[in-house]
């Protein structure tokens, strides 16, 4: 677990614990079928991503886990 919130993909990349809470995250997306990729129809614009990191704490505001 990491204790420092990272505020830009470079920061989050260059600590495992925030590596971890992505790659959690797209399982996630996978395992719930939230989307299905697919290939880019012509003519139209992706749909960009964004990530946000946030500590999760518990009620002594000791970081208890990480969530991207």
């Amino acid at each position: 677990v990491s204790i420092v919130e990272p505020k830009n993909i470079k920061d989050a990349m260059a600590d495992s614990a925030w590596i971890e809470a992505m790659q959690e995250e797209l399982h996630q997306f996978n395992r719930l079928w939230v989307w299905e990729l697919v290939d880019k129809p012509f003519g139209k614009a992706l749909i960009k991503l964004k990530w946000l990191w946030k500590n999760k704490k518990d009620e002594d505001q000791t970081v208890i886990r990480n969530k991207a």
